[in-house]
Protein backbone atom coordinates (compact mmCIF):
# COMPACT_ATOMS: atom_id res chain seq x y z
CA UNK A 1 0.00 0.00 0.00
CA UNK A 2 1.21 3.36 -1.29
CA UNK A 3 2.12 5.91 1.82
CA UNK A 4 -1.22 8.06 0.70
CA UNK A 5 -3.31 5.45 0.66
CA UNK A 6 -1.86 4.30 3.96
CA UNK A 7 -2.60 7.62 5.39
CA UNK A 8 -5.86 7.98 4.03
CA UNK A 9 -6.53 4.58 5.78
CA UNK A 10 -5.85 5.87 9.38
CA UNK A 11 -7.85 8.94 8.53
CA UNK A 12 -10.76 7.28 7.94
CA UNK A 13 -10.20 4.91 11.16
CA UNK A 14 -9.70 7.95 13.34
CA UNK A 15 -13.14 9.26 12.03
CA UNK A 16 -15.02 6.54 12.79
CA UNK A 17 -13.56 6.12 16.24
CA UNK A 18 -14.66 9.83 16.79
CA UNK A 19 -18.18 9.33 15.29
CA UNK A 20 -18.53 6.17 17.59
CA UNK A 21 -17.03 7.77 20.83
CA UNK A 22 -19.77 10.82 20.29
CA UNK A 23 -22.42 8.77 19.46
CA UNK A 24 -21.16 6.63 23.16
CA UNK A 25 -20.78 9.96 24.69
CA UNK A 26 -24.32 11.38 23.89
CA UNK A 27 -26.87 10.14 26.45
CA UNK A 28 -30.11 9.93 25.84
CA UNK A 29 -32.96 11.45 27.46
CA UNK A 30 -36.22 10.87 28.77
CA UNK A 31 -39.11 9.98 25.85
CA UNK A 32 -43.17 10.32 26.71
CA UNK A 33 -44.97 7.46 26.27
CA UNK A 34 -46.59 7.86 22.63
CA UNK A 35 -45.45 9.59 19.46
CA UNK A 36 -43.63 12.48 19.66
CA UNK A 37 -46.52 14.59 17.36
CA UNK A 38 -48.78 13.94 20.85
CA UNK A 39 -46.38 15.05 23.48
CA UNK A 40 -48.09 18.13 25.27
CA UNK A 41 -46.17 21.24 26.21
CA UNK A 42 -46.58 21.04 29.31
CA UNK A 43 -44.72 17.73 29.31
CA UNK A 44 -41.83 19.54 27.11
CA UNK A 45 -42.05 22.33 29.68
CA UNK A 46 -41.56 19.81 32.57
CA UNK A 47 -39.11 18.12 31.06
CA UNK A 48 -36.93 21.07 30.36
CA UNK A 49 -37.44 21.82 33.93
CA UNK A 50 -35.42 18.86 35.33
CA UNK A 51 -32.96 19.30 33.00
CA UNK A 52 -30.82 20.69 36.15
CA UNK A 53 -30.87 17.28 37.84
CA UNK A 54 -29.79 15.43 34.62
CA UNK A 55 -26.26 15.64 35.51
CA UNK A 56 -26.51 14.10 39.23
CA UNK A 57 -26.80 10.48 40.09
CA UNK A 58 -29.17 9.84 42.96
CA UNK A 59 -28.32 5.74 45.04
CA UNK A 60 -30.05 4.88 48.54
CA UNK A 61 -29.83 1.24 50.33
CA UNK A 62 -32.53 -0.98 51.65
CA UNK A 63 -31.13 -3.40 54.21
CA UNK A 64 -33.95 -5.85 55.82
CA UNK A 65 -31.66 -8.74 56.14
CA UNK A 66 -31.30 -11.37 54.11
CA UNK A 67 -34.18 -10.97 51.94
CA UNK A 68 -34.01 -7.66 51.02
CA UNK A 69 -30.35 -6.31 50.82
CA UNK A 70 -30.69 -3.59 47.80
CA UNK A 71 -29.09 -0.36 46.23
CA UNK A 72 -31.55 1.57 43.95
CA UNK A 73 -29.51 3.84 41.47
CA UNK A 74 -31.56 6.90 40.05
CA UNK A 75 -30.74 9.08 37.30
CA UNK A 76 -32.98 11.96 36.12
CA UNK A 77 -34.01 11.45 32.13
CA UNK A 78 -30.78 9.72 31.80
CA UNK A 79 -29.26 5.72 31.77
CA UNK A 80 -27.77 4.33 34.38
CA UNK A 81 -25.21 2.83 32.67
CA UNK A 82 -25.03 4.58 29.39
CA UNK A 83 -22.98 1.53 28.16
CA UNK A 84 -25.24 -1.16 28.06
CA UNK A 85 -28.00 1.20 26.69
CA UNK A 86 -30.80 -0.05 28.22
CA UNK A 87 -32.75 3.10 28.73
CA UNK A 88 -32.95 2.07 32.62
CA UNK A 89 -33.43 5.23 34.49
CA UNK A 90 -34.11 3.68 38.02
CA UNK A 91 -32.29 -0.05 38.63
CA UNK A 92 -31.88 -2.06 41.43
CA UNK A 93 -28.94 -4.08 42.50
CA UNK A 94 -29.04 -7.31 45.13
CA UNK A 95 -26.20 -6.52 47.47
CA UNK A 96 -25.86 -10.25 47.83
CA UNK A 97 -25.41 -11.83 43.93
CA UNK A 98 -24.96 -8.72 42.25
CA UNK A 99 -27.75 -9.05 40.17
CA UNK A 100 -29.56 -5.92 38.34
CA UNK A 101 -32.96 -5.51 38.23
CA UNK A 102 -34.24 -2.50 35.74
CA UNK A 103 -37.46 -1.00 37.43
CA UNK A 104 -38.18 1.97 35.17
CA UNK A 105 -37.43 3.16 31.95
CA UNK A 106 -36.34 6.47 30.38
CA UNK A 107 -37.79 5.46 27.00
CA UNK A 108 -41.15 5.43 28.90
CA UNK A 109 -41.44 8.29 30.55
CA UNK A 110 -44.71 10.20 32.00
CA UNK A 111 -44.47 13.13 33.79
CA UNK A 112 -47.12 15.74 35.48
CA UNK A 113 -47.00 18.11 38.33
CA UNK A 114 -48.94 20.16 40.69
CA UNK A 115 -48.08 23.72 42.81
CA UNK A 116 -45.36 22.32 44.19
CA UNK A 117 -44.36 19.09 43.28
CA UNK A 118 -43.53 17.01 39.90
CA UNK A 119 -44.12 13.49 39.26
CA UNK A 120 -41.98 11.39 36.88
CA UNK A 121 -43.07 7.81 35.79
CA UNK A 122 -41.11 5.06 34.62
CA UNK A 123 -42.38 2.42 33.05
CA UNK A 124 -41.23 -0.41 31.38
CA UNK A 125 -38.87 -2.22 33.83
CA UNK A 126 -38.18 -5.91 34.06
CA UNK A 127 -40.94 -8.20 34.62
CA UNK A 128 -42.14 -9.05 37.95
CA UNK A 129 -41.87 -13.11 38.57
CA UNK A 130 -44.31 -14.45 40.60
CA UNK A 131 -45.92 -10.86 41.70
CA UNK A 132 -48.32 -8.91 40.15
CA UNK A 133 -49.66 -11.29 37.22
CA UNK A 134 -45.46 -11.13 36.00
CA UNK A 135 -46.33 -7.51 34.49
CA UNK A 136 -43.43 -4.86 34.15
CA UNK A 137 -42.17 -2.90 36.69
CA UNK A 138 -43.10 0.60 37.30
CA UNK A 139 -40.80 3.41 39.30
CA UNK A 140 -43.00 6.60 40.59
CA UNK A 141 -40.57 9.41 41.52
CA UNK A 142 -42.19 12.53 43.32
CA UNK A 143 -40.23 15.11 43.69
CA UNK A 144 -41.45 17.48 46.18
CA UNK A 145 -40.46 21.66 46.30
CA UNK A 146 -37.93 22.72 48.26
CA UNK A 147 -36.16 25.88 48.20
CA UNK A 148 -32.20 26.81 47.85
CA UNK A 149 -31.73 22.82 47.46
CA UNK A 150 -31.14 21.28 44.17
CA UNK A 151 -31.76 18.27 45.16
CA UNK A 152 -31.63 16.20 48.58
CA UNK A 153 -33.18 13.17 50.36
CA UNK A 154 -33.86 10.53 47.87
CA UNK A 155 -35.37 8.02 49.38
CA UNK A 156 -37.80 4.74 48.95
CA UNK A 157 -41.26 5.29 50.39
CA UNK A 158 -42.25 1.70 49.77
CA UNK A 159 -43.29 -1.04 47.12
CA UNK A 160 -46.60 -2.03 46.16
CA UNK A 161 -46.23 -5.54 44.63
CA UNK A 162 -49.45 -7.22 46.27
CA UNK A 163 -52.01 -6.80 43.83
CA UNK A 164 -52.89 -8.22 40.70
CA UNK A 165 -52.29 -5.12 38.47
CA UNK A 166 -50.50 -1.72 38.44
CA UNK A 167 -47.98 -2.25 41.05
CA UNK A 168 -45.14 0.24 41.61
CA UNK A 169 -42.26 1.35 43.52
CA UNK A 170 -42.64 4.59 44.89
CA UNK A 171 -39.40 7.14 45.81
CA UNK A 172 -39.49 10.70 46.75
CA UNK A 173 -36.88 13.72 47.04
CA UNK A 174 -36.71 17.08 47.45
CA UNK A 175 -35.59 19.64 44.67
CA UNK A 176 -35.89 23.28 43.96
CA UNK A 177 -36.95 22.78 40.50
CA UNK A 178 -40.00 21.57 41.61
CA UNK A 179 -41.00 24.64 43.17
CA UNK A 180 -43.08 27.53 41.46
CA UNK A 181 -41.97 30.26 40.17
CA UNK A 182 -41.75 33.39 43.27
CA UNK A 183 -44.03 36.29 42.45
CA UNK A 184 -41.43 38.91 42.29
CA UNK A 185 -44.55 42.10 41.81
CA UNK A 186 -44.47 44.88 43.92
CA UNK A 187 -47.10 45.97 46.29
CA UNK A 188 -48.84 49.21 46.10
CA UNK A 189 -46.31 50.26 49.18
CA UNK A 190 -43.41 49.52 47.81
CA UNK A 191 -44.41 51.23 44.27
CA UNK A 192 -45.12 54.51 46.12
CA UNK A 193 -42.42 54.41 48.42
CA UNK A 194 -39.87 53.81 45.59
CA UNK A 195 -41.85 57.11 43.68
CA UNK A 196 -41.59 59.13 46.36
CA UNK A 197 -37.71 58.48 47.22
CA UNK A 198 -37.41 59.05 43.24
CA UNK A 199 -39.08 62.15 43.51
CA UNK A 200 -36.87 63.47 46.71
CA UNK A 201 -33.66 62.42 44.56
CA UNK A 202 -34.37 64.30 41.59
CA UNK A 203 -35.45 67.47 43.89
CA UNK A 204 -32.32 67.37 45.61
CA UNK A 205 -30.11 66.77 42.77
CA UNK A 206 -31.88 68.75 40.04
CA UNK A 207 -31.91 72.17 42.33
CA UNK A 208 -28.19 71.41 44.05
CA UNK A 209 -27.06 71.53 40.00
CA UNK A 210 -29.71 74.56 39.23
CA UNK A 211 -28.16 76.72 42.36
CA UNK A 212 -25.08 76.17 41.69
CA UNK A 213 -24.42 76.44 37.71
CA UNK A 214 -27.26 79.12 37.12
CA UNK A 215 -28.00 81.07 40.22
CA UNK A 216 -23.83 80.31 41.02
CA UNK A 217 -24.83 80.14 44.74
CA UNK A 218 -21.91 78.53 46.92
CA UNK A 219 -21.49 76.53 50.25
CA UNK A 220 -25.18 75.83 52.04
CA UNK A 221 -27.07 78.14 49.64
CA UNK A 222 -26.49 75.38 46.88
CA UNK A 223 -29.47 73.53 48.63
CA UNK A 224 -32.74 74.37 46.95
CA UNK A 225 -34.91 76.65 48.99
CA UNK A 226 -32.69 76.56 51.59
CA UNK A 227 -34.42 79.78 53.24
CA UNK A 228 -37.37 77.74 53.08
CA UNK A 229 -35.88 74.94 54.79
CA UNK A 230 -34.12 77.09 56.91
CA UNK A 231 -37.61 78.78 58.38
CA UNK A 232 -39.10 75.09 58.07
CA UNK A 233 -36.59 74.44 60.75
CA UNK A 234 -37.10 76.62 63.24
CA UNK A 235 -40.64 76.78 62.91
CA UNK A 236 -40.35 72.34 63.80
CA UNK A 237 -38.25 73.67 66.75
CA UNK A 238 -40.55 75.93 68.13
CA UNK A 239 -43.30 73.85 67.64
CA UNK A 240 -41.70 70.67 69.29
CA UNK A 241 -40.55 73.64 72.06
CA UNK A 242 -44.13 74.66 72.29
CA UNK A 243 -45.38 71.05 72.63
CA UNK A 244 -42.89 68.68 74.13
CA UNK A 245 -41.98 71.85 77.36
CA UNK A 246 -43.42 70.08 80.53
CA UNK A 247 -44.36 74.12 81.77
CA UNK A 248 -44.37 77.39 80.46
CA UNK A 249 -41.10 79.44 81.02
CA UNK A 250 -42.88 82.38 82.94
CA UNK A 251 -44.95 80.22 85.39
CA UNK A 252 -44.93 80.73 89.19
CA UNK A 253 -43.02 78.41 91.54
CA UNK A 254 -45.05 75.46 92.89
CA UNK A 255 -44.17 76.81 96.20
CA UNK A 256 -43.26 80.17 98.45
CA UNK A 257 -40.49 80.64 100.57
CA UNK A 258 -39.89 82.64 103.01
CA UNK A 259 -39.38 86.19 101.80
CA UNK A 260 -39.62 89.91 102.28
CA UNK A 261 -43.88 90.05 101.33
CA UNK A 262 -44.13 88.18 104.00
CA UNK A 263 -42.17 89.53 106.67
CA UNK A 264 -43.32 92.98 105.82
CA UNK A 265 -46.80 91.62 106.54
CA UNK A 266 -46.27 90.08 109.50
CA UNK A 267 -44.28 93.56 110.79
CA UNK A 268 -47.82 95.45 110.05
CA UNK A 269 -50.32 92.99 111.92
CA UNK A 270 -47.42 93.19 115.35
CA UNK A 271 -48.02 97.05 114.77
CA UNK A 272 -51.53 96.71 114.92
CA UNK A 273 -51.47 97.19 119.10
CA UNK A 274 -49.30 100.57 118.67
CA UNK A 275 -52.12 102.65 117.18
CA UNK A 276 -54.09 104.82 119.50
CA UNK A 277 -57.40 104.10 120.34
Amino acid sequence: MSPPCHTSALLLVFMALAVSGAEQSEERGCDVIGDESSESQMERALLKKLEPLSHMRFNVTVDKGKTENYIYHFRVCREVDSISHDFGGLVQTDRQSGKTTVIGRINETQVFNGSDWIMLIYKGGDSYGRHCSGEKRRAVIMISCKRGVTASSFSIISEEREKEQECFYLFEMDSSVACPAENSHLSVGSILLITFVSLIAVYIIGGFLYQRLVVGAKGMEQIPHFAFWQDLGNLVADGCDFVCRSKPRNAPAAYRGVGDDQLGEESEERDDHLLPM
